[in-house]
């Protein structure tokens, strides 16, 4: 099989994907043991747990089936000839140029840059006037393996320090380091124990939060207990740190915090380990005796202040709005700033808000219409000013200050690369700063925006990519992908991973199931806890819309997520086998009774319940968990499925891969392969470096279409 590297960067109208046969059928599965004493009683109704014991990822017996596992799958795709081929297209089309939003920051831009296949992107410092850009920080640096990634930098208003933060082997578990900006020379401060959290400074050091040192043998799920916010000094060792506060009351509530740009003020939020939003507090840094003083009390709404200018707090919240609404209030009494006294500057409207930030002296809203972002500028009023405009449907991302009036923003669309546009806010224009330069042509290719009815007539909207040309014969290799969850809004977005998959004339469909944000919290709540089938139920509607309209068929039809949207495949897989001919549900939530016992599982009760809550609740749960709805049966026909997970993860941790790919495989399911693909240095889609991240999208990409009976 040759590959056609000219037909490739012409792409044209030339469709690569032909038939081949499939003939890789798995006659044996690493033996898994089952232990018939794991049991537990859920309000009277007994649930087996056999595989219970690939919990403990140090057990000898574990390992065992890893390396067992492992083995399996590569001996498997050492039989997929399309393998090689995509990785060497993906290879070639992920090596462009690409930059991060610049910040203008003490007469300096800051931003990061890519060449094109550096495990991670540099930070650059360069002035505005011109010159050579100034090398900040190569995290490529920090490990010879790619395993230490860099996640936020942040720096000291006077400009003369900068703090990132490092994650080892893709974990959650955040370290910071301080560099001095003039010389570069890390300092001695080094902070450990961080979750969720970034060095937001003050003064002549910076705030964080953290969780205490482990002490020897405590459990995982006691190392995300008890978050507190600190403060550090700098110069100062870690254990020197003061904590400003904490909540031993609520051990598993969140608490993340933010201060304004002048330093004056802090905003602290709370977040329940049940309740679909945060407390807000607000506390005078400029008085050292002062306290925090509530703001806002109920979590079943979220605050997000913008900003503070001239004694006013401008500040979005979807309390009694739930596509949100602007708000303003007075600050010179702070006892009086409390939600009650809010008034409404920017009303609800049909879209949903999803940030707003202050810009040369104006605010900018972006809005979600229909799950794609719209940006308008808004005098200090209320009163609008004009839209931006935008290319297309897509995503943007504005980097803007109140006093500074140069702005940029980046802009993607599926097939649209992330570029960089400097915006003037008096002629409401905008002009490239900067476009990277791809190896395919956009213009080939075309995104439509359906909608599509769901099982109790709710409306969903669904993106569909693919190459103009392309004939709707129902014979077209298509990938469905979703999420629905923890109110997180698909966007358009673009990713260089799936072009070879669109080029060589596949289609590429993103659905904005319930549980995400694309209509505001009400879209979010319908997709939760009792309501949870809803998701699956747009999933399969929208797999259903895509057969009806003949965009595919069943045999050319694979379902793809990750996390939550892993969870969503598994769970459709389960419920209707007959829709799909491939299923890769990544680092997915599995077993939906016992999630909540395992690292940070218990802060997704907010969406999900667990099983100890009640009896309706443990059925709803039990009613849809995948590990516990798989079907078997010589008339039980699953689709090929290829499950990845990481070691390393510690948000939705291994074992529930580990025990879903088990059961799968002892299962009768049909003669499709199930596989485990298990990454050894990754945590939950970080960790990874570029060279990884183009071999797992290969093998995707390679299971897919080779178990469709097709060649790339």
């Amino acid at each position: 099989m040759k590959f056609l590297k000219t037909a490739l960067l012409l792409i044209g109208s030339i469709t690569l994907f032909t038939a081949c046969d499939t003939h890789e059928t798995i006659h044996e599965y690493p033996k898994a043991e089952r232990d018939e004493t794991a049991v537990d009683d859920y309000f009277g109704t007994k649930v087996a747990d056999p595989y219970r014991w690939l919990e403990n990822d140090t057990l000898a017996a574990t390992r065992e089936w890893i390396e067992a596992e492992r083995a399996l799958t590569n001996e498997y795709f050492s039989h997929v000839p399309l393998r090689d081929v995509i990785k060497e297209r993906l290879t070639q089309i992920v090596n462009y140029e690409r930059y991060g939003v610049p910040t203008k920051r003490f007469g300096k831009y800051i931003y990061s840059k890519n060449n094109g296949l550096q495990n991670q992107s540099v930070f650059y410092m360069q002035d505005v006037k011109g010159g050579e850009p100034e090398v900040l920080l190569d995290p490529n640096k920090l490990s010879k393996d790619g395993s230490v990634s860099v996640g936020d930098l942040s720096f000291s208003k006077d400009g003369k320090y900068f703090a990132y933060t490092v994650h080892r082997s893709g974990s959650d578990w955040t370290e910071i380091y301080v560099k001095e900006v003039a010389t570069k020379k890390t300092l001695r401060d080094h902070i450990e124990w961080v979750k969720f959290s970034n060095a937001v400074w003050y003064k002549n050091g910076f705030f964080y939060s953290a969780y205490s040192k482990p002490a020897a043998g405590m459990e995982t799920s006691e190392l995300n207990e008890n978050m507190k916010v600190c403060y550090h000094k700098l110069g100062d060792p870690q254990e020197k740190d003061v904590v400003v506060y904490e909540d031993p009351e609520h051990p598993q509530n969140f608490i993340s915090f933010e201060i304004t740009k002048d330093e004056n003020y802090m905003f602290l939020y709370e977040f329940g380990d049940d309740e679909m939003g945060h407390t807000m507090a607000i506390r005078d840094l400029r008085n050292p005796n002062s306290k925090f003083i509530l703001l806002a009390t109920d979590q079943n709404y979220t605050y997000s202040p913008v900003d503070i200018i001239d004694g006013k707090m401008y500040i979005v919240t979807d309390y009694q709005a739930p596509k949100g609404k602007l708000c303003v209030v007075s600050i010179k009494d702070l006892n009086k700033a409390t939600v009650e006294h809010w008034e409404t500057l920017i009303p609800e409207s049909e879209d949903v808000i999803v940030v707003a930030q202050m810009g040369a002296g104006k605010l900018i809203v972006t809005y979600d219409e229909d799950a794609s972002n719209h940006a308008y500028v808004y005098e200090l009023d209320g009163s609008l000013k004009h839209e931006i405009k935008l290319p297309t449907f897509g995503t943007i991302d504005i980097s803007s200050r109140y006093d500074e009036p140069e702005i940029f923003y980046s802009f993607t669309s599926f097939t649209f690369p992330t570029a960089i546009y400097r915006y003037d806010m008096k002629s409401n224009t905008s002009k490239v700063f900067r476009a990277p330069k791809v190896y395919f042509n956009p213009k080939d290719y075309i995104t439509e925006q359906v909608f599509y009815t769901s099982k109790d007539g709710t409306r969903v909207p669904m993106f569909i990519t693919y190459k103009k040309g392309t004939e709707k014969n129902g014979h077209n290799p298509t990938l469905l992908y979703g999420y629905g969850g923890f109110d997180i809004s698909l966007h358009p977005e673009f990713s260089s991973l799936r072009i070879p998959f669109i080029e060589g004339g596949g289609i590429y469909a993103s659905a904005n199931l319930r549980g995400g944000k694309e209509y505001g919290e009400e879209w979010h709540i319908a997709g939760t806890k009792l309501h949870k089938q809803n998701v699956f139920d747009d999933f399969i509607a929208a797999a259903e819309y895509l057969i009806d309209n003949q965009y595919t068929s069943p045999d050319y039809l694979a379902i793809n997520g990750g996390s939550n949207g892993g969870l969503a495949v598994a769970a459709c897989v389960n419920q209707r086998p007959d829709l799909f001919r491939v299923a890769v549900p990544e680092v997915g939530v599995m077993d939906m009774l016992r999630y909540q016992k395992f690292t940070i599982g218990w802060a997704w009760a907010s969406d999900y319940g667990t099983s100890e809550d009640s009896e309706e609740m443990f059925k709803a749960l039990y009613a849809y968990s995948p590990l516990h709805n798989i079907q078997s049966g010589k008339d039980v026909h699953y689709p090929a499925i290829l499950v990845t997970t990481a070691e390393h993860d510690d948000r939705v941790v291994p074992a529930h891969s580990y025990k879903y790919a088990a059961t799968l495989q002892a299962a009768q399911t049909g003669d499709q392969p199930k596989i485990i693909r298990i990454d050894n240095n990754a945590g939950h889609g970080g960790g990874k470096t570029m060279m990884s991240f183009v071999e797992e999208q290969a093998d995707i990409d390679a299971f897919i279409l080779y178990n469709m009976g097709i060649d790339f």
